[in-house]
């Protein structure tokens, strides 16, 4: 199970599961014996018994059967007090096997007692089974069971101690590697917050209260709530004032002095920062137990860690964001040497991006489109000023040479590891094909026509119709929406033109807000 999955199981438990509660407050002690007077004696002995500040718990079973099944009900039982002989001469011993083997339970402490040594040899029992003690009943006084409770829960203690610290230094393992696989800011900085929730929950008890949560970027005029858990999710996207959540806002101003992370009053507050000074501060609420020493180091391995990806994060999104302006770049360089305005490009990759998302295209695979469909002309570059620019109509060998410009565009582009670029490659090529064939460069049709050139050829095509070129007037726009119709099912895929006439407005209005 993953942490981000142990994050949302932890959320199944309220804060009034008091009988749960209970239960972490006391050290389980079993009772293995088919004696009930065996059972009734230690009780008494042990009835005053506590070992920091925590009483004992008996569960009493009278079987070796009995044991299997409760040790399997109850796998955080601290010490298991068990005879050897009861309803076999080895039952006892099958019992520890059982506990240790088939149940895999190596923490819980197994002291037995029996009442006939000589059924079970100390020395072959303490070499062959995975046993803690060996005692006779008859010298188990109340005095010496004090003692065997005292030696028996510190070890306990100190094992399931190593344990718990095990699986945190897991937990943050898992944690970094999640973290580090979201390059998106937002996405990354949701995952940081559960993570955190989930790693200060280390305590077993911690499972039985919600964490409220939320991670804001710090700005120079203040904190914007870039993700947020339980009471805070309303805040995502709104700058957080002291009037909303003074508490949070005192805490964040707090470590931004310090530079160093706050514990107090059941709430954390951590710093992630990035290389150049730029940063996330998070906030969570609702922590059960006292951070331990174990619990703030491993935390603090976590954050280490969350730094190194946020700066990734941010090195990755300004490698893309160069990448895009690069993009545009070329395209707005092919439209002005065109003499064509640069927001063409600007205009078919916002309503490339509209139409991919409804068509049903995944949200990252959308942006790609969107920033590759400004290269659906670059291999224009190739083309002579002269035809170009030709304000009158191209005859038939100049026209061939204006054709070559597609695959001119992907052989440009096509050598590239790059996804943006290899995106612009494939709608270079494939974006003057029509559906029912007679495009170029290779005739194809219908859907052996790449997705990425259908939907560029609407949006470029709608955009152009409606602009003014060096060899048109610019369209109306129900001359446009007409020509849209008549093409549909013959130059263009039906369904995306669909899409395009039932988003009309939006269309528009990404046009308006890129005016030439």
């Amino acid at each position: 199970m993953s942490a981000l999955e142990q994050l949302d199981d932890d959320l199944l438990f309220s804060d009034g599961d008091d009988t749960a509660a209970e239960h972490e407050r006391t050290w389980k002690i079993m009772l293995v014996d088919d004696e009930p007077a065996i059972h009734e004696v230690t009780r008494l002995a042990l009835s005053d018994f506590t070992f920091q500040d925590r009483p004992l718990e008996f569960i009493s079973v009278y079987s070796g059967q009995e044991a299997k099944e409760a040790i399997s009900e109850h796998p955080d039982t601290a010490i298991m007090l068990l005879d050897v002989v009861m309803e076999s001469e080895h039952a006892g011993l099958d019992v520890a096997r059982f506990v240790r083997e088939d149940a895999k339970n190596s923490s819980v402490r197994i002291v037995l007692r029996t009442g006939q040594p000589g059924q079970a040899p100390e020395r072959r029992v303490i070499t062959d089974y995975d046993i803690n003690d060996y005692k006779e009943k008859t010298e188990l006084t109340a005095q010496k069971l004090s003692t065997l409770m005292y030696a028996s829960l510190r070890s306990f203690r100190d094992i399931t101690s190593l344990e718990k610290s095990k699986r945190g230094l897991e937990a943050v393992i898992e944690a970094s590697a999640t973290i580090f696989e979201l390059r998106s800011m937002e996405h990354f900085t949701q995952g940081v917050l559960e993570q955190m929730s989930s790693l200060l929950r280390t305590d077993v008890g911690a499972v039985y209260c919600k964490t409220d949560g939320l991670a804001a970027s710090c700005l120079k005029d203040g904190y914007q709530v870039v993700a947020a858990t339980g009471c805070y999710e309303d805040l995502v996207g709104t700058a957080l004032s002291r009037d909303v959540a003074p508490d949070v806002v005192d805490s964040f101003e707090d470590a931004m002095k310090t530079g160093e992370n706050i514990v107090r009053e059941n709430c954390y507050t951590g710093l992630i920062q990035g290389r150049y000074g730029t940063g996330n501060i998070l906030y969570l609420s609702g922590i059960w137990n006292e951070l331990s020493d174990m619990d703030r180091s491993l935390l603090n391995v976590f954050q280490r860690n969350a730094s190194i990806a946020f700066e990734n994060v941010e090195l990755m999104r300004e490698i893309e964001q160069t990448q895009r302006e690069i993009v545009y770049t070329l395209g707005e360089t092919v439209e002005t040497r065109s003499k064509e305005t640069g927001n063409h490009v600007k205009r078919v990759a916002e309503i490339s991006k509209l139409l991919a998302l409804d068509y049903g295209m995944d949200a990252e695979e959308a942006e790609i489109l969107k920033f590759a469909s400004p290269l659906h002309d670059i291999g224009k570059i190739g083309i002579p000023d002269a035809i170009l620019n030709k304000p009158g109509k191209l005859d038939a060998d100049e026209w061939e040479i204006m054709k070559s410009h597609a695959l001119l565009g992907y052989d440009m582009l096509k050598s590239s590891n790059k996804r943006i670029l290899r995106a612009g490659a494939i709608i270079a090529r494939d974006h003057h094909e029509k559906w029912t064939g007679g495009g170029y460069p290779y005739n194809k049709q219908g859907e052996d026509i790449h997705l990425y050139g259908r939907i560029t050829a609407v949006a470029d095509v709608f955009d152009a119709l409606g602009s003014e070129r060096c060899y048109k007037k610019a369209w109306p726009l129900d001359k446009v929406v007409d020509l849209m119709k008549s093409e549909r099912g013959r130059q263009f895929e039906p369904g995306i033109v669909d899409i395009l006439l039932a988003n009309l407005d939006k269309v528009t209005n990404i046009c308006a807000a890129n005016k030439d």
